[in-house]
Parts: structure tokens; sequence; C-alpha cells
């Protein structure tokens, strides 16, 4: 076996060598500001127009829809700060989930904190799913924005995300989806599969570079912006633009993205041996839904047991995985999915293997066969501990 087993897709991919290509002319040659008038500048400018033309063409929208953000945490903010401020003349009632990742929660925590809006997060059922029925009951006539995502970061459940979108279609209040986890893993058409007015992706979740996303806002709407200094991307993003990155990002969407660079049937057998490997061992219990799961995804917590203890076992093995959301990770705070799962006792130990396309039977074999041990090690620290 290699001596590192990266079982962590979910938090990010390695770049692929057929979008580098696609980036380098963009860090040498065409290297102008698209916003300058001379002929450098202009070029510069063609290739913007390009990259955004495909974008759109490829989402199944228009150039003007089209939003180049740093990632999808800045797409999630401009979403929503962007449609809360511009709507709050209309209403100031939001309403999300509480298993969204924290670049949707803390946004919509600082809104109810700072600009004085009221927000709803609805509960979720034992899988992680929201109920179209309770958001139905949620909206209220000052309700102005939506944000549900279509396919969870920690536990892999794949929300019906067209459902509550018609609910808001339907209500006549704006929706918007986190997408970042659904590019590259599950079937995509064309981006009204959503039936939302914003969605969130991120490029290098599916073999793009880090630090390139996008932001699809639906015609006419104009979110604020939340960048300011100068009018670029519509005057919704202020910041000379990152030509190699959004290329890249463009470039992986068109290779990866339809169909899925996360081959379904392939990584459905390999998640089942690793479902079938944590029921067997004591202390362990799953959190990734059987069904209406990302096919990449088994996670777990585990009594007795935290989530640092086991990743640092798992570490010494040589197996990369995660407690859940990266942008989070090196802290003891409880799970946020899990806790609104109603399993406090062990927010504390997730444990989240995400495999991709270099995944392999044999690594799955080997942590498989590493798993028992490395969970006892970890509860018998944490039976020490608990009699400090």
């Amino acid at each position: 076996m290699p001596r590192s087993i990266y079982f962590d897709y979910n938090a990010t991919t390695p770049l692929d060598p057929l979008v580098r290509d696609a980036m380098l002319p963009f860090l040498g040659e065409v290297w102008g500001n698209p916003s300058s008038l001379h002929r450098i500048g202009r070029q510069a400018r063609a290739e913007l127009d390009d990259a955004r033309d495909r974008a759109a063409k490829f989402l199944g929208a228009k150039p003007s829809e089209i939003i180049f953000t740093s990632g999808g945490t800045e797409a999630n903010n401009l979403a929503i700060f962007g449609t809360a401020r511009l709507l709050q003349s209309k209403g100031r009632h939001l309403i999300t989930s509480a298993v969204e990742h924290d670049a949707v929660l803390q946004a919509f925590d600082y809104l109810e904190k700072k600009e004085g809006f009221l927000v709803a997060r609805l509960p979720v059922d034992s899988e992680g799913r929201v109920a179209p029925d309770d958001l139905k009951r949620a909206i209220r006539a000052d309700t102005v924005l939506v944000s549900i995502m279509a396919a969870n970061n920690e536990i892999g459940t794949i929300q019906p995300v067209s459902e509550l979108g018609a609910v808001c279609r339907e209500r006549g209040v704006v929706f918007h989806s986190d997408a970042v986890q659904w590019f590259g893993k599950e079937p995509f058409a064309n981006i009204s599969h959503f039936n939302a007015d914003l969605i969130s992706i991120c490029a290098h979740k599916f073999h793009g570079p880090k630090g390139a996303g996008l932001l699809f806002i639906n015609s006419p709407l104009m979110p604020d912006p939340i960048i300011f200094g100068g009018a670029q991307e519509n005057e919704r993003r202020a910041g000379t633009e990152n030509l190699a990155a959004i290329f890249g990002l463009v470039v992986a969407m068109e290779n990866f993205v339809r169909p899925p660079i996360f081959a379904a049937d392939f990584l459905l057998h390999l998640s089942e041996k690793l479902r079938a490997a944590v029921k067997s061992v004591a202390g362990c219990k799953l959190v990734s839904p059987q069904k209406n799961c990302l096919s990449n995804t088994v996670s777990f917590v585990v009594r007795g047991a935290d989530s640092i203890s086991l990743l640092a076992g798992l570490d010494l093995e040589g197996i990369c995985a995660s407690s859940g959301s990266a942008c989070s990770a090196g802290s003891l705070v409880p799970s946020h999915v899990v806790l609104a799962l109603g399993r406090k006792d062990s927010a504390n130990s997730l444990v989240r293997f995400s495999l991709g396309r270099f995944s392999s039977a044999a690594e799955v074999d080997f942590v498989c066969s590493a798993l028992p041990a490395v969970i006892r090690r970890a509860q018998l620290a944490g039976n020490k501990a608990s009699r400090l």
C-alpha cells in the first residue's frame, strides 16, 4: 500500500493536469488586466468574456448571470448578504437549515446579530434532511430569502433541493442553494435542476484550482455587492479577475461535471465495504444515510472517543480522513450537523471518509483492516481522559 491513503475528497481534490495546462497561459503570456483599455488589456478581456460565455453555456444560463468568485465561501456570502440587504425593505425574515456549511450559517448569524434580521433555522430528520412541508410552514409574508444546500459536506445527505426550490418559487421567495458538494458528484443537466435563483459552485471540489468559484444569479435579480472598489463582474464583485483560476474552473466544469467525475457505481461499491466495516466495530454508528446520499461519503461517530484522537490514529496509519468541514478542522467543537441529528452524546466524534476518482479497492481493504485497532486505541485514550 502507498504510505498515504487520501479519503478526504469532500475537502479538496488534486488539480487535474488538463486543468493545470489550461491555466498556464494566464500565468504567462496572457497577463493583462481585463479592465485596461489598451491592446494587452483587451486581450485579457476577450479571454474573460470567452470564459464567462463557456460557463454560461455549460450551465444553461446567460453570461450576465455568471459572477466569478474566489470560491464557495465568497459565493455563499454574496448570495446571502447581497440578497438580504437588497430585499430588506420588503422583509427581514430569512430561512436556512441547521446543517448548512459554516459559510452559510455564519452569514445568517451575522445578519441576525448585527443587522436586525430574523432567521428561522429549519430542523432536519434523523438523516439530516429538510422536509418541504417544514419549509412551507416556516415561510412568512416577510420572508425574502431561503438558503438550503444541495448536498451535505459532512455526512453526504442529498436534500430535496428541487422540491424546496419549487416551494419558494410558488411563494415568491428568493431561493439560494449551496451546491458546492453536488457538482462533480451528482448528475447535472442544467442549472434549472435546482429550481434556485442563486447557486454556489466551487472549482477545487472537482479537480479545479483552489480560489475559484462562481455564483449563478438568476436574472433580473441583482444582489448588493459585498466587495467594493471597482465595477468588475457586472458591478457585483470588485477586484481584478484571476483569469488563471477562472479558466481552471471552466475547464474543470466542462470535463468533470457532466458526467460526474465521481463515478457513482464504482464509489458505491467501495463505500458499502467501508459501511460494513464501520458497522462491525463496537461503539461505531453510521450517520451517513443509506439512501439519497453522496456515493463517495461515509461518516460515522464513535462512542467513548473524539474526532482528534480518531483522526490522529488514522493519520498514523497513513489514512487521510476528516471530522467534517475542512474549514473548521483542528478544533474539538462538536459537529453542528451531528447535533442537528439529535446525537448530542457523540457530536465530537465524527469521522468522515470521502472517496474519489483515485480511490481503490486495495485502499478500502487496508482502511477496513486498520479501523478496528484505531478505534480501540482512541476509545482507550478517551476512557483514560475521563478518569483524570
